[in-house]
Protein backbone atom coordinates (compact mmCIF):
# COMPACT_ATOMS: atom_id res chain seq x y z
CA UNK A 1 0.00 0.00 0.00
CA UNK A 2 1.16 3.53 -0.80
CA UNK A 3 1.44 6.53 1.42
CA UNK A 4 1.40 4.50 4.63
CA UNK A 5 3.09 5.73 7.75
CA UNK A 6 5.85 3.89 9.54
CA UNK A 7 5.69 3.43 13.28
CA UNK A 8 7.95 1.73 15.72
CA UNK A 9 8.35 -2.03 15.55
CA UNK A 10 5.22 -3.99 16.32
CA UNK A 11 2.92 -0.99 15.84
CA UNK A 12 -0.07 -1.01 13.53
CA UNK A 13 -0.72 1.61 10.84
CA UNK A 14 -3.86 2.29 8.87
CA UNK A 15 -4.07 2.72 5.12
CA UNK A 16 -7.44 3.08 3.38
CA UNK A 17 -9.16 1.74 6.47
CA UNK A 18 -7.11 -1.47 6.73
CA UNK A 19 -4.78 -2.47 9.54
CA UNK A 20 -1.26 -3.35 8.35
CA UNK A 21 1.41 -4.87 10.56
CA UNK A 22 4.73 -3.25 9.75
CA UNK A 23 8.01 -5.10 9.60
CA UNK A 24 10.81 -4.44 12.06
CA UNK A 25 12.74 -1.29 11.31
CA UNK A 26 16.38 -0.51 11.87
CA UNK A 27 15.52 2.31 14.22
CA UNK A 28 16.62 1.78 17.84
CA UNK A 29 13.84 0.86 20.20
CA UNK A 30 13.22 2.89 23.31
CA UNK A 31 10.82 1.32 25.76
CA UNK A 32 8.14 3.61 26.95
CA UNK A 33 8.82 6.17 24.23
CA UNK A 34 6.00 6.89 21.75
CA UNK A 35 7.24 7.49 18.21
CA UNK A 36 5.34 9.98 16.06
CA UNK A 37 3.87 8.82 12.77
CA UNK A 38 5.82 9.84 9.68
CA UNK A 39 6.03 9.00 5.98
CA UNK A 40 8.03 5.92 4.94
CA UNK A 41 11.68 6.34 4.11
CA UNK A 42 11.09 5.10 0.52
CA UNK A 43 8.03 5.23 -1.72
CA UNK A 44 6.61 2.73 -4.21
CA UNK A 45 9.30 3.53 -6.80
CA UNK A 46 12.13 3.13 -4.31
CA UNK A 47 12.73 6.89 -4.10
CA UNK A 48 13.72 8.34 -0.77
CA UNK A 49 10.85 10.53 0.40
CA UNK A 50 11.72 14.15 1.15
CA UNK A 51 10.35 15.50 4.41
CA UNK A 52 7.03 17.25 3.83
CA UNK A 53 6.44 15.60 0.42
CA UNK A 54 3.70 13.01 -0.04
CA UNK A 55 5.14 9.66 -1.24
CA UNK A 56 2.91 9.65 -4.34
CA UNK A 57 4.50 12.89 -5.51
CA UNK A 58 8.14 12.08 -4.72
CA UNK A 59 10.26 12.37 -7.87
CA UNK A 60 13.48 10.99 -6.45
CA UNK A 61 15.31 14.07 -7.73
CA UNK A 62 16.03 17.59 -6.54
CA UNK A 63 16.47 20.89 -8.33
CA UNK A 64 15.95 21.04 -12.09
CA UNK A 65 17.11 18.70 -14.82
CA UNK A 66 16.23 20.22 -18.24
CA UNK A 67 15.99 16.90 -20.09
CA UNK A 68 13.69 15.31 -17.50
CA UNK A 69 11.72 18.54 -17.17
CA UNK A 70 10.96 18.76 -20.92
CA UNK A 71 10.27 15.04 -21.29
CA UNK A 72 7.87 14.86 -18.33
CA UNK A 73 6.09 18.10 -19.30
CA UNK A 74 5.66 16.89 -22.89
CA UNK A 75 4.14 13.63 -21.63
CA UNK A 76 1.55 15.59 -19.59
CA UNK A 77 -1.27 13.86 -17.69
CA UNK A 78 -3.06 11.97 -20.46
CA UNK A 79 -2.97 11.26 -24.19
CA UNK A 80 -5.34 14.15 -24.89
CA UNK A 81 -3.24 16.57 -22.83
CA UNK A 82 -0.12 15.29 -24.55
CA UNK A 83 -1.75 15.96 -27.94
CA UNK A 84 -2.51 19.53 -26.85
CA UNK A 85 1.24 20.14 -26.47
CA UNK A 86 1.44 20.03 -30.28
CA UNK A 87 0.01 23.57 -30.14
CA UNK A 88 3.10 25.03 -28.42
CA UNK A 89 4.49 26.47 -31.72
CA UNK A 90 1.52 28.84 -31.68
CA UNK A 91 2.92 30.50 -28.54
CA UNK A 92 5.98 32.18 -30.13
CA UNK A 93 4.01 32.70 -33.35
CA UNK A 94 1.28 34.60 -31.52
CA UNK A 95 3.80 36.86 -29.78
CA UNK A 96 5.74 37.47 -33.02
CA UNK A 97 2.65 38.37 -35.06
CA UNK A 98 1.49 40.76 -32.34
CA UNK A 99 4.64 42.87 -32.74
CA UNK A 100 5.40 42.26 -36.42
CA UNK A 101 1.85 42.81 -37.72
CA UNK A 102 -0.10 44.87 -35.16
CA UNK A 103 -2.73 45.62 -37.81
CA UNK A 104 -3.57 41.93 -38.38
CA UNK A 105 -6.29 41.94 -35.73
CA UNK A 106 -8.02 38.69 -36.65
CA UNK A 107 -4.72 36.77 -36.87
CA UNK A 108 -3.56 38.18 -33.52
CA UNK A 109 -6.83 37.20 -31.87
CA UNK A 110 -6.89 33.71 -33.41
CA UNK A 111 -3.23 32.88 -32.71
CA UNK A 112 -3.34 34.10 -29.11
CA UNK A 113 -6.63 32.30 -28.55
CA UNK A 114 -5.06 29.01 -29.68
CA UNK A 115 -1.81 29.71 -27.79
CA UNK A 116 -3.78 30.01 -24.54
CA UNK A 117 -4.64 26.30 -24.72
CA UNK A 118 -1.15 24.73 -24.35
CA UNK A 119 -0.08 27.31 -21.76
CA UNK A 120 -3.24 26.65 -19.72
CA UNK A 121 -2.56 22.94 -20.13
CA UNK A 122 0.92 23.40 -18.64
CA UNK A 123 -0.58 25.24 -15.66
CA UNK A 124 -2.96 22.33 -15.16
CA UNK A 125 -0.19 19.73 -15.43
CA UNK A 126 2.24 21.57 -13.15
CA UNK A 127 -0.60 22.14 -10.68
CA UNK A 128 -1.43 18.46 -10.69
CA UNK A 129 2.21 17.50 -10.16
CA UNK A 130 2.40 19.97 -7.26
CA UNK A 131 -0.87 18.65 -5.81
CA UNK A 132 0.54 15.10 -5.71
CA UNK A 133 3.18 16.28 -3.27
CA UNK A 134 0.59 17.64 -0.81
CA UNK A 135 -2.22 16.21 1.34
CA UNK A 136 -5.14 15.15 -0.89
CA UNK A 137 -7.80 17.73 -0.01
CA UNK A 138 -5.36 20.64 0.02
CA UNK A 139 -3.83 19.35 -3.21
CA UNK A 140 -7.18 19.26 -5.01
CA UNK A 141 -8.07 22.76 -3.79
CA UNK A 142 -4.68 24.11 -4.88
CA UNK A 143 -4.94 22.40 -8.26
CA UNK A 144 -8.40 23.90 -8.80
CA UNK A 145 -7.16 27.35 -7.80
CA UNK A 146 -4.19 27.15 -10.16
CA UNK A 147 -6.54 26.09 -12.95
CA UNK A 148 -8.53 29.28 -12.28
CA UNK A 149 -5.49 31.54 -12.63
CA UNK A 150 -6.08 31.83 -16.39
CA UNK A 151 -9.58 33.07 -15.67
CA UNK A 152 -8.42 35.57 -13.05
CA UNK A 153 -5.75 36.93 -15.39
CA UNK A 154 -8.27 37.37 -18.21
CA UNK A 155 -10.76 39.11 -15.92
CA UNK A 156 -8.12 41.48 -14.58
CA UNK A 157 -6.81 42.34 -18.06
CA UNK A 158 -10.34 42.93 -19.34
CA UNK A 159 -11.08 45.16 -16.36
CA UNK A 160 -7.84 47.08 -16.77
CA UNK A 161 -8.40 47.61 -20.50
CA UNK A 162 -11.98 48.74 -20.02
CA UNK A 163 -12.46 52.39 -20.98
CA UNK A 164 -14.29 54.15 -18.14
CA UNK A 165 -14.17 57.62 -19.74
CA UNK A 166 -17.81 58.67 -20.42
CA UNK A 167 -16.66 61.08 -23.14
CA UNK A 168 -15.41 58.14 -25.22
CA UNK A 169 -18.84 57.25 -26.56
CA UNK A 170 -17.75 54.42 -28.85
CA UNK A 171 -15.87 52.36 -26.27
CA UNK A 172 -17.26 53.50 -22.89
CA UNK A 173 -17.53 50.44 -20.59
CA UNK A 174 -17.37 48.24 -23.68
CA UNK A 175 -15.61 45.35 -21.91
CA UNK A 176 -17.75 45.27 -18.74
CA UNK A 177 -20.53 43.24 -20.46
CA UNK A 178 -17.88 40.78 -21.70
CA UNK A 179 -16.59 40.29 -18.13
CA UNK A 180 -20.09 39.75 -16.78
CA UNK A 181 -20.89 37.25 -19.51
CA UNK A 182 -17.53 35.50 -18.96
CA UNK A 183 -18.29 35.00 -15.26
CA UNK A 184 -21.51 33.19 -16.04
CA UNK A 185 -20.03 31.51 -19.11
CA UNK A 186 -17.26 30.00 -17.01
CA UNK A 187 -19.80 28.48 -14.62
CA UNK A 188 -21.88 27.16 -17.53
CA UNK A 189 -18.81 25.64 -19.22
CA UNK A 190 -18.00 23.72 -16.05
CA UNK A 191 -21.53 22.61 -15.18
CA UNK A 192 -22.77 21.69 -18.65
CA UNK A 193 -19.85 21.15 -21.03
CA UNK A 194 -17.19 19.74 -18.70
CA UNK A 195 -19.54 17.76 -16.47
CA UNK A 196 -21.34 16.53 -19.57
CA UNK A 197 -18.12 15.21 -21.09
CA UNK A 198 -17.18 13.64 -17.73
CA UNK A 199 -20.48 11.77 -17.55
CA UNK A 200 -20.27 10.81 -21.24
CA UNK A 201 -16.63 9.67 -21.19
CA UNK A 202 -17.08 7.65 -18.01
CA UNK A 203 -20.32 6.16 -19.31
CA UNK A 204 -18.60 4.80 -22.41
CA UNK A 205 -16.54 2.36 -20.30
CA UNK A 206 -19.20 1.31 -17.78
CA UNK A 207 -22.98 1.34 -17.42
CA UNK A 208 -23.05 3.70 -14.44
CA UNK A 209 -20.60 5.59 -12.30
CA UNK A 210 -21.21 6.39 -8.66
CA UNK A 211 -20.00 9.39 -6.69
CA UNK A 212 -20.23 10.45 -3.06
CA UNK A 213 -22.84 12.87 -1.76
CA UNK A 214 -20.17 14.73 0.21
CA UNK A 215 -18.88 16.06 -3.13
CA UNK A 216 -22.09 16.52 -5.11
CA UNK A 217 -24.50 17.79 -2.44
CA UNK A 218 -22.20 20.42 -0.98
CA UNK A 219 -21.19 21.54 -4.46
CA UNK A 220 -24.71 21.85 -5.87
CA UNK A 221 -25.93 23.59 -2.70
CA UNK A 222 -23.13 26.14 -2.84
CA UNK A 223 -23.74 26.78 -6.54
CA UNK A 224 -27.45 27.39 -5.97
CA UNK A 225 -26.58 29.84 -3.18
CA UNK A 226 -23.97 31.56 -5.35
CA UNK A 227 -26.38 31.76 -8.27
CA UNK A 228 -28.97 33.38 -6.02
CA UNK A 229 -26.43 35.95 -4.82
CA UNK A 230 -25.17 36.74 -8.31
CA UNK A 231 -28.68 37.29 -9.65
CA UNK A 232 -29.95 39.67 -6.95
CA UNK A 233 -28.46 42.89 -8.46
CA UNK A 234 -29.88 42.06 -11.91
CA UNK A 235 -33.30 41.28 -10.44
CA UNK A 236 -33.20 44.55 -8.48
CA UNK A 237 -32.34 46.55 -11.61
CA UNK A 238 -34.94 44.85 -13.78
CA UNK A 239 -37.77 45.26 -11.28
CA UNK A 240 -37.15 49.02 -10.96
CA UNK A 241 -36.19 49.92 -14.53
CA UNK A 242 -38.90 52.00 -16.18
CA UNK A 243 -41.18 51.77 -13.16
CA UNK A 244 -43.49 54.77 -12.90
CA UNK A 245 -43.94 54.16 -9.17
CA UNK A 246 -40.26 54.62 -8.32
CA UNK A 247 -38.76 58.09 -8.48
CA UNK A 248 -35.19 57.17 -9.41
CA UNK A 249 -33.06 58.51 -12.21
CA UNK A 250 -30.99 56.11 -14.31
CA UNK A 251 -27.82 57.33 -12.55
CA UNK A 252 -29.27 56.79 -9.08
CA UNK A 253 -30.49 53.32 -10.01
CA UNK A 254 -27.09 52.38 -11.47
CA UNK A 255 -25.38 53.60 -8.29
CA UNK A 256 -27.66 51.47 -6.11
CA UNK A 257 -27.04 48.42 -8.30
CA UNK A 258 -23.29 49.02 -8.03
CA UNK A 259 -23.52 49.29 -4.22
CA UNK A 260 -25.55 46.07 -3.97
CA UNK A 261 -23.07 44.31 -6.27
CA UNK A 262 -20.11 45.32 -4.12
CA UNK A 263 -21.74 44.25 -0.86
CA UNK A 264 -22.86 40.97 -2.46
CA UNK A 265 -19.32 40.34 -3.68
CA UNK A 266 -17.90 40.80 -0.19
CA UNK A 267 -20.47 38.34 1.22
CA UNK A 268 -19.71 35.77 -1.49
CA UNK A 269 -16.01 36.26 -0.81
CA UNK A 270 -16.57 35.35 2.85
CA UNK A 271 -18.67 32.35 1.78
CA UNK A 272 -15.80 31.08 -0.37
CA UNK A 273 -13.27 31.16 2.45
CA UNK A 274 -15.80 29.52 4.77
CA UNK A 275 -16.18 26.75 2.16
CA UNK A 276 -12.39 26.31 2.00
CA UNK A 277 -12.19 26.16 5.80
CA UNK A 278 -15.01 23.58 5.82
CA UNK A 279 -13.10 21.35 3.39
CA UNK A 280 -9.61 21.76 4.82
CA UNK A 281 -10.14 21.98 8.57
CA UNK A 282 -13.44 20.88 10.07
CA UNK A 283 -14.55 18.21 7.56
CA UNK A 284 -11.34 17.28 5.77
CA UNK A 285 -11.53 13.70 7.05
CA UNK A 286 -14.71 13.07 5.05
CA UNK A 287 -13.13 14.32 1.83
CA UNK A 288 -9.88 12.44 2.49
CA UNK A 289 -11.80 9.18 2.81
CA UNK A 290 -13.82 9.84 -0.35
CA UNK A 291 -10.78 10.72 -2.46
CA UNK A 292 -8.73 7.78 -1.14
CA UNK A 293 -11.55 5.43 -2.08
CA UNK A 294 -11.58 7.02 -5.54
CA UNK A 295 -7.88 6.33 -5.95
CA UNK A 296 -8.51 2.64 -5.35
CA UNK A 297 -10.93 2.61 -8.30
CA UNK A 298 -8.45 4.32 -10.64
CA UNK A 299 -7.82 1.91 -13.50
CA UNK A 300 -4.49 3.54 -14.36
CA UNK A 301 -3.20 4.20 -10.84
CA UNK A 302 -0.36 1.69 -11.15
CA UNK A 303 0.77 3.44 -14.33
CA UNK A 304 0.48 6.91 -12.80
CA UNK A 305 2.53 5.90 -9.78
CA UNK A 306 5.33 4.56 -11.97
CA UNK A 307 5.51 7.70 -14.13
CA UNK A 308 8.45 10.04 -13.66
CA UNK A 309 7.45 13.19 -11.80
CA UNK A 310 8.56 16.80 -11.66
CA UNK A 311 10.54 18.03 -8.69
CA UNK A 312 9.13 20.81 -6.52
CA UNK A 313 11.50 23.28 -8.19
CA UNK A 314 10.44 22.14 -11.66
CA UNK A 315 6.77 22.52 -10.72
CA UNK A 316 7.36 26.12 -9.68
CA UNK A 317 9.40 26.89 -12.82
CA UNK A 318 6.69 25.37 -15.05
CA UNK A 319 4.03 27.48 -13.32
CA UNK A 320 6.09 30.66 -13.71
CA UNK A 321 6.65 30.00 -17.42
CA UNK A 322 3.03 29.10 -18.08
CA UNK A 323 1.54 32.01 -16.09
CA UNK A 324 3.90 34.47 -17.83
CA UNK A 325 2.80 33.21 -21.24
CA UNK A 326 -0.86 33.26 -20.21
CA UNK A 327 -0.56 36.88 -19.09
CA UNK A 328 1.01 37.88 -22.42
CA UNK A 329 -1.61 36.07 -24.48
CA UNK A 330 -4.43 37.44 -22.31
CA UNK A 331 -3.25 41.02 -22.90
CA UNK A 332 -2.92 40.49 -26.66
CA UNK A 333 -6.27 38.70 -26.81
CA UNK A 334 -8.17 41.39 -24.91
CA UNK A 335 -6.68 44.13 -27.09
CA UNK A 336 -8.45 42.61 -30.09
CA UNK A 337 -11.85 41.93 -28.51
CA UNK A 338 -13.24 45.36 -29.39
CA UNK A 339 -12.22 44.87 -33.03
CA UNK A 340 -13.78 41.40 -33.14
CA UNK A 341 -17.00 42.69 -31.56
CA UNK A 342 -17.30 45.83 -33.72
CA UNK A 343 -15.83 44.79 -37.05
CA UNK A 344 -16.56 41.05 -37.09
CA UNK A 345 -19.95 41.44 -35.41
CA UNK A 346 -19.44 38.90 -32.65
CA UNK A 347 -21.80 39.69 -29.76
CA UNK A 348 -20.69 40.35 -26.20
CA UNK A 349 -22.78 37.39 -25.06
CA UNK A 350 -21.08 34.94 -27.41
CA UNK A 351 -17.64 36.34 -26.65
CA UNK A 352 -18.17 36.17 -22.88
CA UNK A 353 -20.44 33.15 -22.51
CA UNK A 354 -18.69 30.86 -24.99
CA UNK A 355 -15.35 31.96 -26.49
CA UNK A 356 -13.55 33.24 -23.37
CA UNK A 357 -14.59 30.39 -21.00
CA UNK A 358 -13.68 27.68 -23.52
CA UNK A 359 -10.04 28.75 -23.66
CA UNK A 360 -9.63 29.65 -20.00
CA UNK A 361 -11.06 26.32 -18.78
CA UNK A 362 -9.31 24.05 -21.28
CA UNK A 363 -6.81 22.58 -18.80
CA UNK A 364 -9.37 21.89 -16.08
CA UNK A 365 -11.70 20.22 -18.55
CA UNK A 366 -9.00 17.89 -19.87
CA UNK A 367 -8.00 16.89 -16.33
CA UNK A 368 -11.57 16.24 -15.19
CA UNK A 369 -12.54 14.20 -18.27
CA UNK A 370 -9.39 12.08 -17.92
CA UNK A 371 -10.29 11.36 -14.28
CA UNK A 372 -13.84 10.38 -15.23
CA UNK A 373 -12.46 8.07 -17.94
CA UNK A 374 -10.32 6.37 -15.26
CA UNK A 375 -13.39 5.89 -13.01
CA UNK A 376 -12.35 8.64 -10.57
CA UNK A 377 -15.67 10.42 -10.66
CA UNK A 378 -15.28 12.00 -7.22
CA UNK A 379 -12.00 13.59 -8.30
CA UNK A 380 -13.62 14.72 -11.56
CA UNK A 381 -16.59 16.30 -9.76
CA UNK A 382 -14.26 17.89 -7.21
CA UNK A 383 -12.52 19.67 -10.09
CA UNK A 384 -15.69 20.53 -12.01
CA UNK A 385 -17.77 21.76 -9.08
CA UNK A 386 -14.73 23.27 -7.36
CA UNK A 387 -13.90 25.34 -10.45
CA UNK A 388 -17.51 26.51 -10.81
CA UNK A 389 -17.69 27.40 -7.11
CA UNK A 390 -14.40 29.29 -7.32
CA UNK A 391 -15.70 31.36 -10.24
CA UNK A 392 -19.03 32.10 -8.53
CA UNK A 393 -17.73 32.78 -5.03
CA UNK A 394 -14.19 34.04 -5.64
CA UNK A 395 -13.21 35.04 -9.19
CA UNK A 396 -16.43 36.89 -10.00
CA UNK A 397 -16.61 38.81 -6.72
CA UNK A 398 -12.85 39.46 -6.94
CA UNK A 399 -13.18 41.38 -10.21
CA UNK A 400 -15.98 43.48 -8.69
CA UNK A 401 -13.90 44.28 -5.60
CA UNK A 402 -10.80 45.07 -7.69
CA UNK A 403 -12.95 47.29 -9.91
CA UNK A 404 -14.15 49.03 -6.75
CA UNK A 405 -10.54 49.75 -5.82
CA UNK A 406 -9.80 51.03 -9.35
CA UNK A 407 -12.96 53.16 -9.31
CA UNK A 408 -14.47 51.23 -12.22
CA UNK A 409 -18.19 50.58 -12.48
CA UNK A 410 -17.92 46.78 -12.49
CA UNK A 411 -21.19 45.36 -11.15
CA UNK A 412 -23.22 42.16 -11.21
CA UNK A 413 -26.00 43.56 -13.37
CA UNK A 414 -26.21 40.53 -15.64
CA UNK A 415 -28.40 40.24 -18.70
CA UNK A 416 -31.67 38.56 -17.75
CA UNK A 417 -31.06 36.08 -20.58
CA UNK A 418 -27.74 35.07 -19.00
CA UNK A 419 -29.19 35.02 -15.49
CA UNK A 420 -32.07 32.71 -16.42
CA UNK A 421 -29.69 30.35 -18.24
CA UNK A 422 -27.42 30.13 -15.19
CA UNK A 423 -30.21 29.32 -12.73
CA UNK A 424 -31.69 26.70 -15.07
CA UNK A 425 -28.24 25.13 -15.57
CA UNK A 426 -27.70 24.88 -11.81
CA UNK A 427 -31.12 23.27 -11.37
CA UNK A 428 -30.58 20.79 -14.22
CA UNK A 429 -27.13 19.68 -13.08
CA UNK A 430 -28.28 19.52 -9.47
CA UNK A 431 -31.03 17.15 -10.53
CA UNK A 432 -28.51 14.92 -12.34
CA UNK A 433 -26.27 14.87 -9.25
CA UNK A 434 -29.06 14.08 -6.80
CA UNK A 435 -29.05 10.28 -7.18
CA UNK A 436 -25.26 9.93 -6.87
CA UNK A 437 -25.01 8.14 -10.22
CA UNK A 438 -24.17 9.16 -13.78
CA UNK A 439 -24.29 7.66 -17.27
CA UNK A 440 -23.51 8.68 -20.83
CA UNK A 441 -27.11 9.78 -21.52
CA UNK A 442 -27.01 12.43 -18.80
CA UNK A 443 -23.67 13.58 -20.13
CA UNK A 444 -24.97 13.89 -23.67
CA UNK A 445 -27.99 15.89 -22.47
CA UNK A 446 -25.73 18.38 -20.67
CA UNK A 447 -23.64 18.82 -23.83
CA UNK A 448 -26.77 19.32 -25.97
CA UNK A 449 -28.01 22.04 -23.61
CA UNK A 450 -24.65 23.80 -23.86
CA UNK A 451 -24.77 23.68 -27.69
CA UNK A 452 -28.25 25.25 -27.65
CA UNK A 453 -26.99 28.01 -25.34
CA UNK A 454 -23.99 28.63 -27.64
CA UNK A 455 -26.21 29.01 -30.72
CA UNK A 456 -28.56 31.35 -28.84
CA UNK A 457 -25.67 33.44 -27.50
CA UNK A 458 -24.25 33.82 -31.01
CA UNK A 459 -27.55 35.32 -32.18
CA UNK A 460 -28.21 37.39 -29.07
CA UNK A 461 -27.88 41.15 -29.73
CA UNK A 462 -25.84 43.45 -27.54
CA UNK A 463 -27.51 46.15 -25.44
CA UNK A 464 -27.01 49.66 -26.63
CA UNK A 465 -23.53 51.02 -26.10
CA UNK A 466 -23.19 52.63 -22.71
CA UNK A 467 -26.18 50.87 -21.23
CA UNK A 468 -26.09 48.75 -18.15
CA UNK A 469 -26.99 45.64 -20.00
CA UNK A 470 -30.27 44.49 -18.48
CA UNK A 471 -33.26 46.07 -20.12
CA UNK A 472 -31.80 48.81 -22.20
CA UNK A 473 -31.92 46.80 -25.41
CA UNK A 474 -35.51 47.89 -25.78
CA UNK A 475 -35.04 51.20 -23.97
CA UNK A 476 -37.17 50.16 -21.01
CA UNK A 477 -35.83 52.91 -18.79
CA UNK A 478 -37.30 55.48 -21.10
CA UNK A 479 -33.89 57.02 -21.64
CA UNK A 480 -32.34 56.43 -25.02
CA UNK A 481 -28.64 55.79 -24.77
CA UNK A 482 -26.66 58.86 -25.59
CA UNK A 483 -23.69 56.88 -26.72
CA UNK A 484 -25.03 55.55 -29.98
CA UNK A 485 -26.81 52.45 -31.21
CA UNK A 486 -26.06 48.79 -30.84
CA UNK A 487 -23.85 46.65 -33.02
CA UNK A 488 -24.84 45.01 -36.26
CA UNK A 489 -24.99 41.24 -36.29
CA UNK A 490 -24.97 38.50 -38.85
Amino acid sequence: MFGRRREKSGATTHTNGQDIELANSNEPKQDGVHHKHHHPMFNHNGHQVTKGIHPDGESGRKGIHPHHFLRISARSTSKVSMAVNVLWPFVPAAIAVRYARPDAHVWIFALNYIAMVPTANLIGFAGQELARKLPKVFGVLLETFLGGIVEIVLFMVLLRKNNDDPTAEETYNQLIPVIRAAILGSILANLLLCMGFCFFAGGLRRDEQEFDGAISEVGSGLLLTAGFGLMIPAAFRTSLSGSAEVNLTAEELSHKVLTISRVTSVVLFVAFFLYVWFQMRTHHGIYDAVLEKDEERDHDRHKDLKKAKLTLTECIIALVIAITCVCLHAVFLVEEIEFIVHERHVSDSFMGLILVPLVEKAAEHLTAVDEAWDNQMNFALAHVLGAAIQTALFNGPLVVIVGWGLNKAMDLNFEIFNAVILILAIIVTGNFLRDGKSNYLEGALCIFIYIIIAVTAFNYPDPRAGSSGTSEVSGATGESSATGGGHKFL
